[in-house]
C-alpha cells in the first residue's frame, strides 16, 4: 500500500452528496472536493443560491434544490440522486437551521423547524441513500457518511437556542448510533463539531457574544474553509479508513478547552 499524501487523502472520482451545499460549511465542503477531483451533487432550500455555486464550480457539480425538512422532499431529492448517480461514496449531512429564544417564550415552530431539519433529515437522507451508499462500499473501501454536528452540543452555549443545541447533540449520539449498525454495512459514520465557520447563522449571533468567543478562543481566530476542508477531505478519503462514530471538534480550542 502507498503512504504518499496523493494516495492517503485523494477524493478523486468520487460521489459526494452535500446538503446545505449553498453557503458556510456546505460551500467549503464542495470547493475542496471538486478542486480534489470529486464530483458533487448540491441540494440546499434557496434553489437560486446552490445553482449559483454548480454553475461556478463546473461541469463537476450538480444542483438538486430540496427542503429537507420535509420528507416529500427527502424522498424527491433521494430519487433525483439515484437518476444522476449509479452510487455515493459520501453523504454530507451539513443542512441544518437555528433559532433563538428566551425560555419562557420559546415557540414551537422554533422547535419543529430546527429538529426536522437538524435530525429528522439526517436519518432518513441516509435511510433513502442507503442503496447508493451500498453500491459503492466494499469491505476494502467504505462508503462514508460525515453528519456535521456542532460544539453546541458539546457544550452549554452562551445563547438560548434550545432546540439548535438539542438538536446537535442529538446528531452527535446519531451518529455514533449509526456508525455501530451501518459498518456491517461497510459504511463508515462519523461526524465533525465546528466551532465558529463564517456562515450566515453565525452572522446572526450578537457582535458582544462573538467577541468574547473570540477572547476564549485559545487560537484567537474563526475556522476558515482551509481549516473545514482538510477535515472533510480527511474523513473521506483512506486516510480515515479506521475512523467509525468519531467526532473530530473543530473549534480553536473554544468549547473543548472551557
Amino acid at each position: 500500500m502507498s503512504l504518499t499524501i496523493a494516495s492517503l487523502f485523494s477524493v478523486a472520482g468520487k460521489t459526494a452528496v452535500i446538503t446545505g451545499g449553498s453557503r458556510g460549511i456546505g460551500e467549503m465542503i464542495a470547493r475542496a472536493y471538486v478542486e480534489n477531483g470529486a464530483r458533487v451533487i448540491l441540494t440546499s432550500r434557496k434553489a437560486a443560491d446552490v445553482e449559483a455555486l454548480a454553475r461556478e464550480l463546473g461541469d463537476a457539480a450538480t444542483s438538486i434544490p430540496a427542503d429537507l425538512s420535509q420528507m416529500a422532499e427527502i424522498d424527491r431529492f433521494a430519487a433525483e440522486v439515484a437518476r444522476l448517480a449509479p452510487r455515493v461514496d459520501i453523504l454530507f449531512n451539513n443542512a441544518g437551521a437555528s433559532w433563538g429564544a428566551p425560555f419562557e417564550t420559546f415557540p414551537e415552530l422554533g422547535w419543529d423547524k430546527v429538529m426536522d431539519l437538524n435530525v429528522k433529515a439526517v436519518f432518513f437522507l441516509t435511510q433513502r441513500l442507503l442503496p447508493l451508499l451500498e453500491a459503492a462500499a466494499t469491505p476494502e473501501s467504505h462508503a462514508r457518511v460525515i453528519n456535521i454536528g456542532s460544539i453546541d452540543g458539546q457544550h452549554v452555549s452562551p445563547i438560548e437556542t434550545y432546540s439548535y443545541a438539542a438538536s446537535k447533540a442529538g446528531v452527535l449520539h446519531l451518529t455514533r448510533m449509526m456508525a455501530k449498525y451501518l459498518a456491517p454495512r461497510h459504511i463508515a459514520v462519523n461526524a465533525i463539531a465546528p466551532g465558529y465557520f463564517p456562515s450566515k447563522m453565525t452572522a446572526g449571533i450578537a457582535d458582544h457574544i462573538n467577541e468574547v468567543a473570540l477572547a476564549a478562543t485559545p487560537m484567537k481566530r474563526w475556522g476558515t474553509i482551509e481549516d473545514m476542508a482538510g477535515i472533510a477531505l480527511f474523513l473521506g478519503s483512506p486516510a480515515s479508513a479506521y475512523l467509525c462514530g468519531s467526532v473530530i471538534t473543530a473549534d480553536g480550542g473554544y468549547a473543548t478547552t472551557a
